[in-house]
């Protein structure tokens, strides 16, 4: 049996190279059988991130019949998928590359209970969360020691893409991707958003290329910009795999290294990421409910009249509409435009952060659990590192500062507009009908006065606090 095929469970690493479960295997020179499992936990994310998963699907297994090889598809239970496939070619075992979310975590530890031969290897992450303690240790709850603790450490050198895939004497059965409708939720706006995709490896390594060759000088200054091209924009492909961290850590390590001004800060952002996932590891309550639980009787509102405005992008706040509308079309939002319009839901409209979570999570492209979770209980104030919750940012003066000349908010709120650019059109295509939304109707005016509020969200922190 020193020649049975070893399974390759593919999940969130849709790369070949950087990929450290896959030199493993190929390594073993036994032949390999690459799948993906349309698991329960694979169901029950949002629109627009399991379609993002069905472009990236395609775009791998066109790259694994290149070395020779496929990607098998398979719908089901993971364990019985697995169990199944590896009956039918005799595999010898199963290996993947580790995930750190809740239902990840307790969904892997059951196979490697149940399965002989299974294996999980690093990948999605620099650093492993268990393995970056405090001097007492615990772990980091504040993102400046954490940085602190990982910056000198060794990141070993990204693996290369192999160059062939030893395939087994007989390959199993595949679904066929289309048959699983992953899009399917997307409707309309997949016809929209397709044209902002930098869908697979060999897109976001040309991106990060070009990013390293010129942004990341000015990045300090222009990632903050929102109507400028100041950012990697790799975030839909690190949420899928399709570039490694190690690859992206080390193109900004040598660009800091070569004295380009922005990339230790754009190093500092990559560890952001990886702080997230160490946070979502050791407080997984992170992704459902208050991280500090003195939060829990806070009068935040459910679902709301209000809330909906939000969704629609028809706030009557112009920087947080634009921002809105900017996912609607591209499938992501600017990173500025995030912070924003979390901070005036839960804020300015008194909503639950769960309520802004659960939308982005049904909206993003490039969702990510750890970020999505950390990133609004750090606007909400009820998260580690968090916002004060005196920290409540002004739409309008975000917009003088960081969008000066209008031109994010006119790209893509027609109403502003007396001939609107294509994006501020495209949102009325890609937005649900039952909105009622079209070019051409007045732009509302504000749900809240911006002081009032600020005023109605101070008083009830301090109620809180009193």
């Amino acid at each position: 049996m020193t020649d049975a095929p070893l399974i390759l469970w593919f999940r969130r690493d849709l790369r070949l190279s950087d990929h450290p479960m896959l030199a493993a295997a190929v390594a073993t020179g036994r032949p390999l059988v690459p799948l993906f499992i349309f698991d329960t936990e694979t169901e029950a994310i949002g629109a627009a991130a399991k379609w993002r998963l069905g472009l990236s699907l395609a775009d791998f297994a066109r790259r694994l019949e290149g070395l020779g090889s496929r990607l098998i598809l398979r719908r089901g239970a993971a364990l019985e998928v697995l169990q199944a496939v590896m009956a039918e070619v005799g595999a010898a075992g199963v290996h993947w590359s580790r995930l750190y979310d809740p239902a990840a975590i307790a969904r892997d530890k059951a196979v490697k209970a149940a399965l002989p031969g299974a294996v999980s290897h690093a990948g999605h992450l620099l650093h492993e969360p268990h393995t970056v303690q405090t001097g007492t240790g615990g772990f980091y709850k504040v993102y400046t020691p954490y940085w602190r603790a990982v910056q000198g450490r060794d990141v070993a050198a990204p693996f290369p893409a192999p160059k062939a895939l030893r395939a087994p004497e007989v390959w199993p059965a595949s679904d066929a991707l289309g048959d699983w409708r992953l899009g399917a939720a997307m409707r309309r706006g997949a016809d929209v958003v397709r044209a902002y995709q930098r869908v697979g490896e060999e897109a976001a390594l040309d991106r990060l290329a070009w990013f390293i060759a010129g942004p990341v000088d000015d990045y300090v200054r222009a990632r903050d910009m929102c109507a400028e091209e100041g950012t990697s924009g790799l975030s839909q492909n690190l949420a899928l795999g399709e570039i490694g961290p190690r690859t992206v850590w080390h193109a900004g390590m040598r660009a800091w290294h070569e004295g380009k001004r922005g990339a230790e800060v754009f190093c500092k952002e990559v560890v952001w990421r990886e702080f997230a996932y160490h946070l979502m590891y050791h407080t997984p309550h992170i992704t459902s409910s208050n991280w500090k639980p003195e939060w829990d009787s806070f009068p935040w509102r459910g679902e709301n009249a209000d809330a909906e405005r939000w969704k629609q992008g028809m706030t009557g706040e112009p920087f947080v509409d634009a921002a809105m509308r900017e996912m609607y079309v591209t499938g992501t939002m600017h990173n500025r435009g995030r912070m924003i319009v979390a901070s005036y839901l839960t804020k300015h409209l008194m909503t639950h952060w769960q309520v802004g979570l659960r939308w982005f999570e049904d909206c993003l492209t490039d969702w990510d659990p750890a970020a999505n979770a950390m990133g609004w209980q750090w606007a909400a104030g009820s998260g580690p590192d968090a916002a004060p919750y005196f920290r409540i940012f002004n739409p309008a003066t975000q917009a003088e500062k960081f969008d000066p000349n209008a031109l994010y908010r006119r790209r893509f709120i027609a109403e502003l507009s007396a001939k609107p650019p294509a994006p501020a059109l495209a949102f009325f295509d890609a937005v649900p009908r039952k909105w009622a939304l079209a070019a051409g109707r007045p732009y509302p005016g504000p749900l809240i006065d911006l002081g009032e509020g600020r005023a109605r969200a101070l008083n009830s922190y301090a109620a809180r606090n009193s």
